[in-house]
């Protein structure tokens, strides 16, 4: 997992729309990229939503990028985005080595049980790219409010 005040892992990933989405071309603005488990499910599916509520604030107010990964195809993706109108990209990453190089996929205990997964976790991207905040292991209920105003603290430092 890379260590705050490190560069950000790029990575270079097909989004919901088909194009290729990679970390150093959004370069100038802070990125939040949170990794979630599976399209369409209870949890992930709230902390989508979430998002998509404060986006207008972080792409506007903010100039921020949202971006949601997981393992799940591209179809999958333009499924649960149009059932849900999400208003940011989905990256598909079925290999792994996204969220790997970002810790966010390990070891988690499951209903009781070890198993290797993905990991919900978010990160917070500045301008320059250097990664300034890290939710390893979130818990969704008020998630989208803590990033927001990690956002809101990072636009005032600038």
């Amino acid at each position: 997992m890379p260590q705050i005040g490190e560069a950000a892992p790029d990575f270079s990933l097909v989004a919901d729309d088909g194009s290729t989405v990679t970390l150093i071309a959004l370069r100038g603005r802070p990125v939040v990229v949170y990794f979630y488990p599976r399209d369409d499910t209870p949890g992930c599916t709230v902390q989508a939503c979430d998002f998509r509520d404060r986006n207008a604030v972080w792409a506007t107010e903010l100039t921020t990028t949202v971006l949601g990964i997981s393992a799940d195809s591209t179809a999958a993706h333009v499924r649960f985005k149009k059932k849900f109108g999400l208003n940011f990209p989905l990256l598909s990453d079925p290999s792994k080595e996204t969220m790997r190089a970002y810790g966010a996929f390990g070891k988690k205990v499951m209903y009781g049980k070890t198993i290797d997964g993905i990991i919900r976790s978010t990160f917070l991207v500045d301008a320059n790219g250097t990664l300034v905040r890290a939710w390893p292991k979130v818990s969704v209920k008020g998630h989208a409010d803590e990033v927001l105003a990690a956002i809101r603290n990072l636009a005032q430092r600038v």
